[in-house]
């Protein structure tokens, strides 16, 4: 097992990675020395938050668990409320702990929770899901939809550890485990060429879920993502590379009303991005060939979604770091650099996407 301190001024706290990480959830609660928990977790992953709630159970404490169902449409106001009113039944003071047992809709869920309920209780993440451990459980940023716009209404809240065991991935579905690679390769293709290379070179051994090299990969997307959190906490300027094929990738997902999921659709996003990137001359033929076979090589084909293109141009400038509709786009210079700020003829867009969607 691995551990990485994230630093921000929002807080400082422990991201602990690898099998058996579970173990150190007791000792890391008992520091914060809770008056009640509230365990938030999903229709699939119950069971990992049942263990959670033996691991941490001891003589004062009974952890309460809160079920929402497995849908992006758990991340809604409504279930927001439904959640603060549970909290309010069983009396969680300010002394109270909330841990997000799950993916990103429940760490996204919980996190906006911890953060609002009595204006701020502590938060612990135990991401289930690759994704979430390579991009979501860190950072602070926590949020629900709004009825067009993905993550529209939320607010940053640093948890006060992150506890990612990579033994929890053994049931998760092959599809979404592999999805979850599109987040890995932004990483690898915007801000760190060693990763693309052990991307490549060690595509078999990730694809069979081997523990060890596992553990590296999400240390180096979790200590990407730290150095840049910890520069640009509530994403005023550089955090905008981690949005690095995010701008097609949300109108995609909300134009399709979140049927297509996120790993899909980042995969889809950068395509886009890479695309336009070299139609403005920005990057080679070959980075987008480079990208697009290694989306390829796990399990992240050029598909198009089925999602109509009028209503995905029409999502686009309504983006949450838009301004006054225009869009910053984040685009691929060379493998392991892209640049953030970048305006692109609404044109442009229009051709790639028609293309991307025929």
């Amino acid at each position: 097992m691995v551990r990485l301190i994230v630093d921000t001024p929002g807080g400082t706290y422990p991201v602990h990675i690898g099998s058996g990480a579970l173990k150190v959830l007791k000792p890391t609660l008992a520091r914060l020395d809770p008056t009640g928990v509230v365990i938030v977790t999903d229709t699939n992953v119950r069971p990992w938050a049942q263990a959670v709630a033996k691991a941490v159970k001891s003589a004062r404490l009974r952890p309460l668990v809160y079920t929402v169902p497995a849908s992006e449409r758990s991340k809604s106001l409504t279930a927001l409320g439904n959640l603060l009113a549970f909290m309010e039944r069983k009396r969680i003071d300010r002394g109270g702990v909330v841990i997000a047992v799950g993916g990103g809709m429940v760490g996204d869920l919980a996190g906006l929770a911890a953060a609002t309920w009595l204006r701020g209780v502590h938060l612990i993440s135990v991401p289930t899901t690759l994704l979430a451990m390579v991009d979501s459980s860190l950072g602070g940023k926590t949020g629900v939809n709004g009825s067009r716009m993905k993550n529209a209404i939320g607010t940053f809240w640093q948890p006060s550890a992150v506890v990612s065991d990579v033994d929890c991935l053994a049931t998760l579905p092959r599809a979404r485990y592999r999805e979850a690679f599109a987040e890995v390769v932004k990483y690898a293709v915007a801000m760190d060429r060693g990763l693309f290379e052990v991307l490549r070179r060690d595509t078999e051994r990730l694809l069979a879920q081997d523990p060890s090299t596992l553990e590296g990969v999400i240390m180096s997307c979790a200590t990407a993502k730290a150095l840049v959190v910890a520069r640009d906490e509530r994403d005023t300027g550089p955090r905008a590379i981690l949005n690095y094929g995010h701008t097609a990738a949300h109108a995609v997902e909300a134009a399709s009303s979140f049927r297509i999921s996120h790993g899909r659709a980042v995969a889809f996003g950068m395509r886009v991005a890479a695309k336009i990137s070299r139609a403005l001359d920005l990057c080679s033929d070959r980075l987008v060939e480079q990208q697009d076979e290694m989306l390829a090589a796990y399990g992240l084909p050029d598909e198009s979604p089925r999602v109509d293109v009028d209503r995905v141009l029409a999502v686009i400038p309504t983006d949450k770091k838009a301004r006054r509709g225009r869009v910053a786009w984040v685009l691929p210079r060379r493998i392991g650099f892209a640049e953030v700020g970048h305006e692109v003829p609404p044109g442009l867009v229009r051709r790639v996407l028609r293309k991307a969607l025929a």
